[in-house]
C-alpha cells in the first residue's frame, strides 16, 4: 500500500515562509522524491527534487527561495519556502520515486496573496 500525506499548506502574504511535509509510506526503496505544484489553468510543473544521493534540483524560479530537504529515517520530505510571492500560489504535490512506481500525494493548497 502506498500512502503519501501533504501537511503545511496555507494562506500567507508575501515575503512570508511556509514548510510543506511529505509521509510517505510506502514498501519499496525510494530513490528520488519531489515537489511538483499546479496552479489553476497551468500544467503541473517541477518545483525541486532530491536524489537518494542527496543531488538537488530546483526549478529556477525558486532558486535561493525554496529548499528541499529529506528525513530517511522517518521516509518525510520537506520543502521550505521563504519570500514567498503571489505566482508561488498553486497546489503542491508530493513525488515519491521507485524502480516500479511513480507515486503523488492528494496535494496541499498553497495560497499568497495580500
Amino acid at each position: 500500500q502506498v500512502r503519501l500525506v501533504e501537511s503545511g499548506g496555507g494562506l500567507v502574504q508575501p515575503g512570508d515562509s511556509l514548510r510543506l511535509s511529505c509521509e510517505v509510506s510506502i514498501m519499496e526503496y525510494i530513490y528520488e522524491y519531489g515537489w511538483y505544484r499546479q496552479a489553476p489553468g497551468n500544467q503541473r510543473e517541477v518545483v525541486a527534487t532530491i536524489s537518494n544521493t542527496g543531488a538537488i534540483n530546483s526549478a529556477d524560479s525558486v532558486k535561493g527561495r525554496f529548499t528541499i530537504s529529506r528525513d530517511n529515517a522517518k521516509n518525510t520530505v520537506f520543502l521550505q519556502m521563504n519570500s514567498l510571492k503571489p505566482e508561488d500560489t498553486a497546489v503542491y504535490y508530493c513525488n515519491a520515486r521507485t524502480f516500479a512506481h511513480t507515486c503523488w500525494g492528494q496535494g496541499t493548497q498553497v495560497t499568497v496573496s495580500s
